[in-house]
């Protein structure tokens, strides 16, 4: 049996301050979704800007411990390069 609106997945509780609990409430009810719905939407968006984090910090530890500046012979390398006509 299929319920318009409800999709399976994980059921969890959380605790949230009552006020951030009614404002949900509220804007759910005007979007006409379950606050399920929203939650979820919450989610996915905040894991969106998320995203990319990690990466960062992998490289930041990275050039924390090694110099990230560009060899004297690389450089020359390209400068060459450039020069020439292609």
């Amino acid at each position: 049996m299929v319920i318009p609106g409800y999709t399976q997945g994980v059921k969890t509780a959380v605790s949230i301050p009552d006020p951030l609990f009614e404002a949900a409430d509220r804007l759910a009810r005007r979007r006409k979704m379950s606050r399920s719905a929203l939650y979820a939407e919450a989610l996915e968006r905040l894991l969106a800007e998320h995203t990319g984090d990690d990466v960062t910090a992998q490289l930041d530890e990275v050039y924390a411990e090694q110099s990230s500046t560009i060899d004297e012979v690389v450089i020359a390398a390209q400068a060459d390069a450039l020069r020439e006509e292609w």
